[in-house]
């Protein structure tokens, strides 16, 4: 029997479609990404082990953790996010920021930073939008199934807070809250605002202005108490302080932004009564006053300014500005301390203070005239 591929009448055979380039026997394969079993293999331990020390779990021996670290890094494995989150751990750190340009949030996360740097964690930082509201993105770090999260959100209420610490471990900086679910960092704004109020009334001032940020709510009469916001605590003392004395306050809000507090300051000096020290809430503040002040051809003696929070601007000698250093390095670092405390198993609540020190410099000085 003659077969098809010789008989006259028969119709040819297709031709076979060529190779792929992807799939061709030319075509090598890329290097398949090392698993956790590999990495078990090769340790000489078991998954579990494996697992145990990349969640740095309590119970392992220096000796494992040094040989599945070692493992780890000659088969350069990195364990895949989403399979970790399933397992129960992302190794994944959210951290909210209500701006982004804020010299002391920049020291903050810094701090941050550092902590994280022999650890298995990594940041996800989560900037506010101008108009959103410090829940949103604590909402779509906690929804991106973070480990932790750490956010600076005085804004945001309590109660809400309790809800989202009971499923995320939390810790938030900036705020005098008592919580049972959440922890709290803050600086010593009390003690760093009566130092200022100390310093300007040495100096001779009286006609003391405190420049400040809009307050969320309207400040209650335990202002400066726990639970109120940083600036809300700090106006307190102001008012506190400046009535003590038989002088009548004057508070000024302006948004965050430092060129509000640029206009606000040219109407200051303008006016009859212009006072002979300013107060500023913070230092990006402090910076638009010091750039009022110096257009109007006026210096210290003229106008002391006082800031806020030391960053690193306000130790330039050109600028030499007076201000409340309360460590944004160190709150950073203690946030990411007490959020790893948590995810090793810690439930107890814990409020860190940070101590408030003044550091006096050329932007405050004698008026010419009280």
């Amino acid at each position: 029997m003659t077969s098809a591929e010789t008989r006259p009448d028969a119709a040819p055979s297709p031709a076979p479609p060529p190779p792929s380039p992807a799939v061709g026997p030319t075509a090598e394969p890329g290097p398949r990404p090392s698993t956790i079993q590999d990495v078990a293999r090769e340790a000489g331990v078991s998954r579990a082990a494996v697992s145990k020390v990349i969640r740095n779990a309590y119970g392992v021996s220096e000796h494992m953790r040094a040989q599945v670290t070692a493992a780890i890094e000659r088969l350069e494995y990195r364990p895949r996010v989403a399979a970790r989150a399933m397992r129960g751990a992302s190794f994944t750190l959210g951290f909210e920021i209500p701006q982004v340009g804020n010299d002391f949030l920049t020291m903050i996360v810094d701090g941050a930073t550092e902590a994280l740097a022999d650890t298995p964690y990594q940041m996800i930082i989560a900037p506010l939008g101008r108009d959103q509201k410090g829940d949103v993105a604590i909402n779509s770090l906690a929804d991106r199934q973070v480990d932790g999260i750490v956010a600076i959100a005085p804004r945001v209420d309590p109660a809400w807070l309790e809800r989202v610490a009971e499923r995320t471990p939390l810790v938030m900086i900036g705020r005098h809250d008592r919580s049972d679910r959440y922890d709290t960092i803050t600086g010593d704004d009390r003690a760093g605002a009566e130092q200022v109020m100390s310093h300007l009334f040495d100096l001779g001032h009286r006609r003391i202005v405190h420049l400040t940020i809009h307050p969320s709510r309207p400040e209650p009469p335990w202002a400066g108490q726990a639970g109120a916001e940083p600036h809300v605590v700090r106006t307190a003392v102001y008012r506190e302080r400046m009535t003590a004395a038989g002088l009548e306050p004057q508070v000024i809000h302006t948004m965050f932004d430092g060129s509000e507090a640029h206009a606000a300051t040219r109407a200051l000096l303008d006016s009859p009564d212009r006072p002979t020290a300013i107060f500023a809430g913070n230092d990006t503040l402090a910076v638009g006053v010091l750039s009022a002040v110096a257009e109007a051809g006026l210096d210290a003696r003229d106008v002391s300014v006082v800031g806020y929070d030391d960053v690193p601007i306000a130790r330039h000698p050109l600028v030499s500005l007076t201000s409340v250093d309360q460590s944004g390095i160190t709150l950073g670092r203690e946030a990411v301390r007490l959020l790893l405390e948590r995810l090793a198993g810690r439930t107890e609540s814990v409020r860190y203070e940070s101590p408030a020190v003044l550091r006096a410099r050329r932007s405050s000085a004698e008026p010419r005239q009280a």
